[in-house]
């Protein structure tokens, strides 16, 4: 056996079933060796998107997905994946080939220290410099990745290492479990619960990734506390629970922020403020937190933590409940601020003006979906679309990259999903901006016979900036592009495609889209007038 024969038995032990990447010269070797493996290769038609799908097989799964590229540029277009995943505590492993040690020590072609560039995106990397660390860089990046609070891991593979004679055995797989709380941690959480008269909790992605979102369910029933979800932790409480305060996180005044305003304690769980900001909800930093997650509270001016209760969240939140009694509030605001939101999307159910507007675009999208089907959400003003008004029943229902945030996330993502849950309705809402960027992986989605529906929010123009400029400046700049006819493009990848023509049409196309069963993108021209509306009317919210 050779090293890349090795890596392969070890990837094996690891339950690893797909690689998504780009062959290139320096990888042949690992690539020969998987010829013959139960492991699938997915070839991708860019190493960004390669990256992209592993953060989002790791996010379904909780286990590591993992990515394979090159070395220079192909290494170089994964990391903006591989950033991606990190910062959205996504579980991957990601392999670049690289040059041979012999030519590392000068200029050479192609070459970069790629343990340097990808050392401030990853939770750990290394170079396999000799052929006797082999299984030990393999355990290790699977068992970084996974481990709270997972993320990616990255390890570099020389061409002459790679070609090397070696033969060893994989390592055993073993995950340490997390252990609860102190009995003194709990009763200190328990007694700020109990003291406080309008405590709210704020639910991150941490609850869908422990599991624990039935154990919320309970805890909240049993303490009467309002949940607010973050982008990533949506579908953590279902919407039609009376204490779900749906979504928050736009980083300016919302239906939300009188709730968060009149709190005398906040309650993070799960949360990662990578994607929510304290000084957006605590601008004084004067309302104490009760930290419940996997890992210690990040320092932060605006995060003043009370009291931190670090390891299973499940296990810890059952703790908290059994050393708290039956607890009744008055949470009658929760209720207005719930039936201010949902009355928000209800408003424009028959709106039938054209372009389609944003609010009618989303009631239609959960009219035609089931509960457990998974939408992916690009990065853009939809996104923010999506994120306040798309409600969602279960967890791991609407995903949205929130950490990084890179724009071309959802098709590739949505690819991935469908692998992973074949039985599910999987759509990618893009916008035109962010489609362009991955929207050559639908040559994969009909290569791999994936029946995914895209549905494009076109524009014709980088909406969010738009919108950001409208905000502050009052005007645009900058921010139009043109288009091709993407029912045309689509088709001429192997797609179904149909373009939108008058609202009343969006419903039926959405259904007609998901019965086909096929791959099918769906050309929707969306109103982003209604951005700034949205703004106005925020602004005039003002909490009694």
């Amino acid at each position: 056996m050779n090293v890349s024969e090795t890596i392969v038995r070890c990837l094996e032990a690891e339950e690893v079933e797909y690689i998504f990447g780009v062959p290139g010269e320096e990888n042949i070797d690992l690539l020969d060796a998987l010829y013959d493996s139960n492991i699938e290769f997915i070839v991708t038609r860019h190493e960004t998107s390669a990256a992209f799908m592993a953060g989002i097989y790791g996010r379904l799964t909780g286990k590591p997905g993992v990515c394979l590229a090159t070395l220079g540029p192909g290494a170089t277009n994964l990391l903006t994946g591989v950033a991606n995943s990190n910062m959205d505590l996504n579980p991957i492993v990601a392999i670049t080939g690289q040059a041979g040690l012999n030519r590392q020590h000068k200029i050479s072609h192609q070459y970069y220290d790629l343990i340097k560039i990808y050392e401030p995106v990853t939770k750990w990397n290394a170079q396999i410099k000799t052929p006797d660390i082999v299984p030990e860089v393999i355990r290790k990046a699977f068992q970084v990745a996974s481990s709270e609070k997972p993320g990616a891991t990255h390890f570099d593979l020389p061409e002459d290492i790679a070609s090397a004679e070696y033969e060893a055995e994989p390592l055993t797989v073993r995950m340490p479990k997390l252990s609860g709380a102190s009995e003194e941690t709990i009763k200190e959480a328990a007694e700020l619960i109990k003291l406080a008269e309008n405590p709210l909790i704020i639910a991150g992605n941490g609850i869908i990734r422990g599991k624990a979102s039935d154990v919320l369910r309970t805890f909240i029933e049993h303490t009467s506390i309002p949940v607010v979800h973050t982008f990533m932790g949506k579908g953590a409480l279902p919407w039609t629970h009376d204490l779900s305060l749906l979504t928050a996180g736009l980083g300016s005044q919302d239906y939300i922020t009188c709730g968060l305003n009149a709190s005398d304690l906040i309650i993070t769980i799960g949360f990662d403020i990578a994607e929510y900001s304290p000084k957006d909800w605590n601008p004084e930093g004067d309302k104490p937190i009760l930290h419940i997650d996997t890992t210690n509270p990040e320092t932060d001016a605006y995060y003043p933590v009370k009291t931190s209760v670090i390891g299973d969240i499940g296990q810890n939140l059952s703790k908290i409940k059994q050393a708290l009694p039956q607890l009744k509030r008055d949470v009658a605001w929760a209720k207005e601020v719930r039936e201010n939101a949902m009355n928000e999307l209800k408003d424009y159910e028959e709106d039938s003006g054209f372009p389609v507007k944003p609010q009618r675009i989303i009631s239609d999208l959960r009219e035609a979906l089931n509960d457990d089907d998974i939408v992916i959400s690009d990065v853009g003003a939809h996104k923010m679309w999506m994120a306040r008004l798309f409600h969602t029943a279960e967890p791991n229902t609407c995903l949205i990259s929130n950490g990084l945030a890179s724009m071309g996330v959802a098709v590739p993502g949505a690819i991935s999903a469908k692998m992973v849950q074949p039985e599910k309705n999987v759509v990618a809402v893009c916008g035109d901006g962010a489609f362009l960027m991955t929207g050559a992986e639908l040559e994969t989605a009909v290569r791999l016979n994936l029946p995914i529906v895209v549905l494009l929010w076109r524009d014709d123009g980088y909406g969010l900036i738009e919108w950001h400029q409208m905000k502050k400046f009052n005007r645009a700049s900058y921010i139009e592009f043109g288009n091709p006819n993407y029912v045309d493009l689509a088709k001429s990848y192997g797609f179904e495609a149909f373009e939108i023509q008058k609202t009343e049409e969006l419903l039926p196309t959405l259904k007609q889209a998901i019965n086909l069963n096929k791959p099918v993108l769906i050309d929707c021209p969306v109103d982003y007038r209604e951005n700034m509306k949205l703004t106005e009317k925020l602004g005039e919210i003002i909490c009694k």
